[in-house]
C-alpha cells in the first residue's frame, strides 16, 4: 500500500498555488470551448511542473493533453474547467447580487474541478519522480462540459485510448464515491424560418416561425407522456425572433434536450422530436434547420475503482470543516426554503443508499462532514455528464467532497457565491489528495488495474464503444 506520507505533504505544500488558481479561474467564468484564459492558466502551471503538453485537441483550441512519465500503466485525470451562462454572482456573501446582469458563474464548481485534478495529477508526477518507477500520470483539460461535452469530442478523436485508468471528481455538498449511473443525453437546436409580414394589415402573406417554436414544444411536452419514466426532456427558447408583436416573426429557435438511461432510448427520442418539428413546421408553412449541439453517454460504473477510491478516501479523511466554514454555510442555507433544506437528505437516500443512521448524523447540519459509506449497488442519477464516453474506453471512477453547504442545488447563485469560500478550497484539496492517493496505488499495484479493466470488459458487454456526436459536427462556441 502506497504510504500516504509521500503523498499528502506535497499537495498541503502547494495549498496556497491551488487555491489561487481555482479563484482566478472562478474569476474568469469562460463558458464552453472559450475557456482561453484558464486553459492557457492550467498549462502553464503543467508546463512549468514538468509535464509535456499538447494543445488544442479534438477541434478545440481550449482542450489539450499534459503528460508525465513513461510506459505502462497510464493514468489519467479529468479536469474541467467551463462556467455557464446567466450566474453571475458575487462571492462570499449569502444574497443574491450579481457581479454582471446576465452574466456568467461558476454554478457548477468547474473551476475547483480542474484544480482538484491538477493536484492529484501533480502529485503523482511527483511519486512517479522520487520513486523512480514505471508510469505515465496524464492531465486532461477537458473544456465545454456544460452544453458541449468537449470529452465527447476527445473520445472522438481517441484521446483516451492509451490509458489504463480515469479518475476525476466532482465538487459537491457531501463527501463519498458517485457510483450512480448518468443518464445519455442529446441537445439539438432547431431553426424555424418563416415568412415576416404586417401582423395587423398582412398577416395572411405571414409565416410564423414564432409560432412553429411553440407548436414543436406542444408536440414535445405531449410526448412526456409515452416516454420511459426516467427520460427527461427540457428546452429552451434561443431566438423568439424579435420583440415586436405587429410583425410576424420570420426567425425563431428553440434547443430541445432529451435524457435517458441508455443512448439507444436517445436515438428513438430523437427521431421522434424530429418528427413532431416537421409537424410544427408543416401546420405553420414553415421550414427548419437543425443544428446538433452536443451529446454524450451514459456512463459505466467501475467497483474495482470505486473501491479503491473509497479505500484512500477513509485514509485520507473527509474535508475538514471550522466554525467559519459552518457560520457561513448557515448564511447559505437561510436563503432556501424548508423543501430546499431537505434536498440532500432525500439524496443520500435515493443516490447512496444510506441509511436512517447516516441521516440522523447529517439531517441538521449545515455542512456534511462525514464520508457516505460505499455502496456497491449503482442508482440512476437524473442528471448527465460526458465523463461517460471516457468510461466506455476505460475504467473510470469519481469521488466528490464537500465544497458547499448542505443542500445547496446545483447551477444555482449560491453555489457560485461559495466558489471561492474556505470550504471550497478545502474540499478541493481533500479531492486532489484521495485521487492521488489512489493513482499511485494503481502505479503499484498493476494487478488493481487488470481487475478494473475486466470488470470493464464484463461491463460493456461485448459493446465496443459509439461516439454519440455525428462525425461531420464540430464542437460550437459561445452563442
Amino acid at each position: 500500500m502506497v504510504n500516504k506520507e509521500k503523498i499528502l505533504p506535497f499537495i498541503e505544500a502547494k495549498r496556497e498555488m491551488l487555491f489561487n488558481i481555482s479563484d482566478t479561474i472562478w474569476g474568469y467564468a469562460e463558458t464552453r470551448f472559450e475557456e482561453f484564459k484558464s486553459s492557457d492558466l492550467l498549462c502553464k502551471v503543467l508546463a512549468d511542473e514538468g509535464f509535456t503538453l499538447t494543445k488544442g485537441i479534438a477541434g478545440m483550441e481550449t482542450a489539450f493533453i499534459a503528460s508525465y512519465g513513461s510506459g505502462k500503466p497510464v493514468i489519467g485525470f479529468l479536469g474541467e474547467f467551463d462556467a455557464l451562462y446567466g450566474l453571475s454572482q458575487e462571492a462570499g456573501i449569502a444574497e443574491k447580487k450579481p457581479l454582471e446582469g446576465g452574466g456568467k458563474g461558476h454554478g457548477c464548481g468547474h473551476h475547483a474541478l480542474g484544480v482538484g485534478a491538477l493536484a492529484a495529477a501533480l502529485a503523482v508526477k511527483e511519486y512517479i519522480e522520487k520513486n523512480k518507477i514505471k508510469g505515465t500520470v496524464k492531465y486532461f483539460g477537458c473544456p465545454g462540459e456544460e452544453i458541449g461535452c468537449g470529452k465527447v469530442y476527445m473520445a472522438r478523436e481517441g484521446c483516451f485510448d492509451d490509458l489504463d485508468a480515469a479518475i476525476t471528481w466532482h465538487p459537491f455538498n457531501s463527501n463519498g464515491i458517485m457510483n450512480s449511473n448518468s443518464l445519455a443525453t442529446c441537445a439539438v437546436l432547431f431553426k424555424f424560418h418563416g415568412i415576416s409580414s404586417h401582423a395587423a394589415a398582412s398577416p395572411h402573406l405571414g409565416r410564423s416561425a414564432l409560432d412553429a417554436v411553440e407548436l414543436m414544444n406542444i408536440g414535445v411536452n405531449f410526448l412526456r407522456e409515452h416516454a420511459e419514466q426516467e427520460v427527461r426532456l427540457h428546452y429552451a427558447i434561443i431566438d423568439t425572433g424579435g420583440r415586436n408583436p405587429n410583425v410576424v416573426q420570420a426567425e425563431a429557435s428553440v434547443m430541445h434536450e432529451m435524457r435517458a438511461p441508455k443512448l439507444s432510448q436517445i436515438t428513438d427520442l430523437y427521431e421522434r422530436i424530429v418528427d413532431i418539428a416537421k409537424g410544427a413546421a408543416l401546420m405553420t408553412g414553415t421550414r427548419f434547420d437543425v443544428v446538433f449541439e452536443m451529446a454524450a453517454s451514459n456512463l459505466l460504473n467501475n467497483n474495482v475503482l470505486q473501491s479503491l477510491l473509497y479505500e484512500k478516501f477513509v485514509e485520507a479523511g473527509s474535508v475538514p470543516v471550522d466554525e467559519k466554514d459552518i457560520e457561513f454555510a448557515r448564511k447559505i442555507r437561510e436563503t432556501l426554503n424548508e423543501k430546499q433544506k431537505k434536498f440532500d437528505d432525500g439524496l443520500a437516500v435515493t443516490m447512496f443508499k444510506a441509511g436512517s443512521d447516516v441521516i440522523s448524523q447529517i439531517s441538521n447540519k449545515e455542512i456534511v462532514d462525514i464520508i457516505y459509506p460505499y455502496d456497491p449497488v449503482e442508482t440512476q442519477a437524473m442528471a448527465s455528464t460526458d465523463v461517460g464516453d471516457v468510461s466506455w474506453i476505460v475504467p473510470t471512477a469519481q469521488i466528490m467532497t464537500a465544497c458547499y453547504a448542505k443542500d445547496t442545488a446545483g447551477h444555482s447563485w449560491q453555489m457560485v457565491a461559495q466558489g471561492k469560500s474556505n470550504l471550497c478550497h478545502k474540499g478541493l484539496l481533500q479531492a486532489g489528495k484521495v485521487m492521488a492517493l489512489a493513482g499511485a496505488e494503481l502505479l503499484e499495484n498493476t494487478q488493481l488495474v487488470e481487475k478494473a479493466k475486466e470488470e470493464h470488459d464484463r461491463r460493456r458487454g461485448g459493446e465496443t464503444y459509439k461516439c454519440p456526436i455525428p462525425p461531420d459536427v464540430k464542437p460550437l462556441a459561445s452563442r
